[in-house]
């Protein structure tokens, strides 16, 4: 959407002087003019769609005052950080202040000098502190991270729910929520909640063109994970894992193997979890291991992969996860790897917190069922971008997205599925008791054994009948049919109070196995020793013209002046801007002027450094 068709001159004029922009993305625009129109809107984009925007450029416009909500400190300060190097008046204010610099901020916002206050929702919730923003000429509240106010989101945070007064205490003041992801029932529950007049909804596409799916079973995860940072040598990663341990024990592995990795989890004192995203946003380190804690605080925007070692527990937080990466809009890479035993873990978690005398029956069942549904969604044979937009009631322009690992081809139907099924789940018929996995694995395989001899397992025809195929083919199958429901696993409880899971057929096992349904499962194709992965549509054409070298040397300028300025370096410039730079060689500030990204006050206050890089 060019700026040519937008609402006034003067827009285009101030998206130009201070974020150097020149095209609107999509959505952008209306999400703008319901501010400017003091009318409630509810903006879902997906990451990286340009959301901060929508309410950044009209708080400009307007003058007076916006209050953004936004639910950590960190946030915050990058998004300030970023503001202040364009020349936009913005400041936060929160609990890390002492009381002589909040009552400075005050005095500013008092004298009209700050057209961005950004809070907590926790602060604005304060009826004092909002008595006195009556006094103020307030424009709007744009409320950050909005899902969370959602008991039906995957975030929900119970301090949000305080900003349904809002509305009532500002009347005339307009009311916009901004968040990445959200179901239609999550919308209309943001809407209910902050109590929204008529609002405008947006919703944005939720494809993210630029990110490259890869769904893996899990075999052998450190080499797996190895390879993906192998990939992105001297590039940001996230690494998310499910429990804390898995954090630690993964992080000491990836040290010994020379990687610059930080971890970060809910069990770290505030300080080192403070020191990891430091070091992570000034780029000090490549890779952060961590859980979903390590989450909405991340706003650096050239993240190159995220790597889950598990399975989310829905789809929404897998959307929120993986939508870090690439948030420039270059190409990124997402990887999951994943195992049917993921499902029992957070399974397993979910029933425990159930055990809470405050916990909510309803937040239980939406859990478990957000579950199944990501289960299904590792299971599939299908276009992970197709899945993705689908989930969230939309459809895929494309036909192929080339940009995930069924349309890339390195996921292939295997030959003969039925049969192998067939195979294995008489197998299960023929041993009887209570067997697992690694068991009937081990049958099917033709491994010696105390049980199997014991119980003359090893006399039965399915013993051995599956001998070629790998421990890690057949585990992986079985979990296939399990998620296809097939098969049951169940957990039973043995000595000393132990409980362990079990394999058990089921109605559709045996119309199975009398060949009166099919099945569809998957495998990795087989690379040739050092063959790389296939390019995305996205990775080929990004690069197109660009002087690796000196995006090398730019990027490393980029780094000296972060550090000198005690900045994140994408405060400074963005990966899209540097490639740009890279790619154009302006040779005059003039030429300069026309890179993205570029506006005026950092044209005056960087752009002669890069400018003398470049002609040199």
């Amino acid at each position: 959407m060019q700026i040519s068709t937008g609402p006034s001159t003067e827009l285009q004029d101030i998206l130009i002087r201070y974020w150097g922009i020149r095209e609107l993305r999509p959505l952008q625009l209306p999400a703008i003019k319901s501010v400017l129109d003091g009318r409630d809107s509810l903006v879902v984009m997906p990451t990286g769609g340009g959301k901060s925007l929508c309410y950044q450029a009209p708080a400009i416009m307007q003058g007076g005052t916006t209050i953004v909500v936004s639910p950590l400190i960190s946030l915050m300060k990058d998004q300030v950080d970023g503001l202040l190097s364009q020349g936009v008046r913005a400041i936060q204010l929160d609990s890390s202040q002492s009381p002589a610099e909040r009552t400075a901020i005050l005095r500013d916002l008092y004298a009209g000098k700050i057209n961005l206050l950004f809070v907590s929702p926790e602060r604005l919730a304060q009826n004092e502190f909002c008595q006195s923003l009556r006094d103020l000429e307030l424009r709007s509240f744009a409320i950050d991270e909005a899902h969370c106010i959602s008991h039906w989101g995957h975030d929900f945070r119970p301090e949000y729910r305080q900003l349904e007064k809002l509305k009532e205490m500002f009347p005339k003041v307009s009311v916009h929520a901004y968040t990445a992801t959200a179901t239609e029932r999550v919308r209309r529950d943001i809407c209910n909640q902050l109590n929204l007049e008529n609002p405008e909804i947006l919703v944005g596409n939720f494809d993210r063109p630029n990110l490259t799916y890869r769904l893996h079973s899990r075999r052998d995860s450190l080499k797996q994970i190895l390879e993906v940072i192998d990939r992105h040598k001297n590039e940001g990663g996230i690494i998310y894992c499910i429990r804390r341990s898995d954090v630690d024990e993964l992080t000491v592995k990836l040290k010994k193997h020379g990687v610059k990795v930080a971890a970060y989890h809910a069990g770290m004192n505030s300080e080192a979890r403070a020191k990891t995203q430091e070091a992570f946003a000034e780029e000090k380190c490549d890779v952060v291991v961590a859980t979903v804690a390590f989450g909405m605080g991340i706003d650096r925007s050239n993240v190159r992969y995220v790597l889950h070692t598990g399975m989310p527990k829905s789809i929404e937080s897998y959307q929120q996860e993986t939508g870090r990466a690439g948030r420039d809009g270059l190409e990124a890479e997402c990887v999951l790897l994943h195992s049917g035993a993921d499902f029992i873990t957070w399974k397993s978690i979910i029933e425990k917190a159930s055990n809470d005398e405050n916990f909510d029956k309803e937040a239980m069942e939406s859990g478990l069922g957000q579950l199944k549904e990501m289960d299904r969604f590792c299971r599939s044979a299908g276009c992970r971008h197709e899945m993705l937009v689908n989930y969230f009631g939309q459809e895929l322009l494309s036909e192929s997205c080339l940009a995930c690992d069924i349309c890339l081809g390195e996921t292939v139907t295997v030959a003969d599925a039925d049969t192998i099924a067939q195979k294995i789940l008489s197998c299960i018929a023929r041993i009887k008791g209570n067997f697992g996995v690694t068991y009937i694995i081990s049958v099917l395989r033709g491994e010696k054994s105390d049980n199997a001899t014991r119980y003359q397992h090893d006399q039965l025809s399915t013993y051995g009948l599956m001998k070629e195929h790998s421990q890690h083919d057949l585990r992986d199958w079985i979990y296939q049919l399990i998620g296809l429901g097939v098969l049951t696993q169940e957990t039973v409880s043995g000595y000393g109070g132990m409980s362990f899971p079990i394999l058990k057929l089921n109605e559709k096992s045996w119309e199975l196995m009398r060949k009166e349904r099919s099945v569809k499962l998957m495998q990795p194709t087989q690379k040739k020793k050092g063959e790389k992965s296939k390019a995305s549509k996205s990775e080929a054409g990004s690069w197109e013209g660009v002087d690796r070298d000196l995006f090398e040397r730019c990027r490393q300028l980029r780094k000296e002046m972060a550090e000198e300025r005690r900045v994140p370096p994408y405060v400074i410039f963005s990966d899209a801007t540097l490639r740009e730079l890279s790619k154009k060689k302006p040779r005059t500030l003039v030429e300069m002027r026309q890179i993205y990204g570029i506006g005026d006050a950092k044209l005056k206050d960087l752009g002669q450094h890069f400018l003398d890089l470049i002609n040199s």
